[in-house]
């Protein structure tokens, strides 16, 4: 009897079978509703000044942004084709030889690049502070993404490398393995999985990876985010911390998560015999960990620019009578710091 947990054959893509609605759509917009009921949450308990036509606009243009960053840098990464250069229109079709498949391939870190150009946008536009609205929204995505990864292990896709420990589960679509080879051999033997032949396939257990990313990049970031949202030292810093969170858990879970098979690993300073579905070496680096290092360069930089930024005090709380007003003297503003102080003390 195989020792590795089979994927719940009750777990389909599709909501409904037949019809072309798929519980990756709808975990989207879980994550999209759970973002934007947190982010209010937080205008609400500041008294922030935004009125639900803004906040519903801030998340339009946001979303529309992380919609296309992601999409398009899919396309650029991790397209190993020529197919979009010469159909272009693809990107953004969501039919394949007439069947309805959605947006096959979004990237996240393409996602945080459009959704912080958002961001900047729509602040510079609307005269806020982009600092305090990308603090606020620090605090609300991570829980919100938790929903894209189990979107993820619904679609039986992005699984993990193999694994002969108790966590493995076999997928279903996962890519068959030779017997030929004396390690699927030994991973077969050592998980229960008979082998009816020598030129047989076997499907070995993997890690789920998509729960790993789930709980780490998700729950655990969004919970220590959302726990310091009101102790930050500067407006700014929650910003800069999540992006440095966030790429230090991806990068950590790639070394569990099978990277695509036609890119491999971008960087190799140390090789293996094995191949990349059971064997990732420490001082090889997959795409994923790659943009996630620079994700943890950026965020740093976010931080040592809004740390040296004038007015970078954090508000935490604004007058419950409505917005402060966006241009004051040099009296007002001293008034207005002198009432957030007062304020920050009754907070602790």
């Amino acid at each position: 009897m195989p020792l590795a947990i089979q994927f719940p054959s009750w777990l389909s893509p599709e909501i409904i079978p037949g019809l072309p609605f798929r519980w990756y759509g709808l975990m989207y917009i879980a994550a999209f509703s759970v973002a934007f009921l947190l982010y209010r949450k937080q205008v609400r308990e500041r008294h922030f000044p935004m009125t639900d036509d803004e906040l519903s606009g801030l998340f339009f243009w946001c979303i529309l942004g992380l919609l296309l960053g992601a999409r398009i840098f899919a396309t650029i990464v991790y397209e190993t084709s020529d197919i979009y250069q010469h159909q272009p229109w693809l990107v953004f079709w969501p039919f394949r030889d007439g069947q309805f498949t959605g947006l096959q391939g979004m990237s996240y870190h393409g996602g945080a690049i459009g959704g912080t150009l958002g961001i900047i946008i729509y602040s510079a536009i609307k005269r806020y502070d982009a600092r305090e609205i990308a603090d606020m929204y620090a605090a609300s995505i991570p829980l919100g993404y938790t929903f894209g990864r189990l979107g993820n292990f619904i679609n039986g896709e992005l699984y993990g490398r193999i694994t002969t420990g108790p966590l493995g589960m076999i997928f279903p679509h996962a890519t068959p393995l030779s017997a030929n080879e004396a390690w699927v051999r030994e991973a077969a033997e050592k998980t229960g999985i008979a082998i009816p032949s020598a030129n047989a396939l076997i499907n070995l257990p993997r890690h789920p990876s998509q729960l790993y990313e789930a709980l780490l990049e998700g729950v655990f970031c969004w919970l220590i985010t959302w726990l310091i949202r009101n102790k930050k030292p500067f407006k700014g810093f929650l910003a800069g911390f999540y992006f440095i969170l966030y790429g230090i858990c991806r990068f950590v879970v790639e070394y569990f998560r099978e990277p695509d098979e036609a890119l491999g690993y971008r960087i190799e300073f140390a090789q293996s015999s094995l191949p990349p579905a059971i064997s990732h070496p420490l001082l090889s680096f997959s795409t994923g960990q790659i943009l996630s290092a620079l994700m943890i360069l950026g965020g740093a930089i976010c931080l040592i620019i809004a740390s040296r930024l004038p007015n970078r005090e954090p508000i935490r709380i604004y007058p419950a009578s409505g917005a402060a007003p966006k241009t004051i003297s040099a009296g007002e503003r001293e008034a207005a710091r002198k009432k957030r102080r007062k304020l920050r003390k009754k907070l602790r």
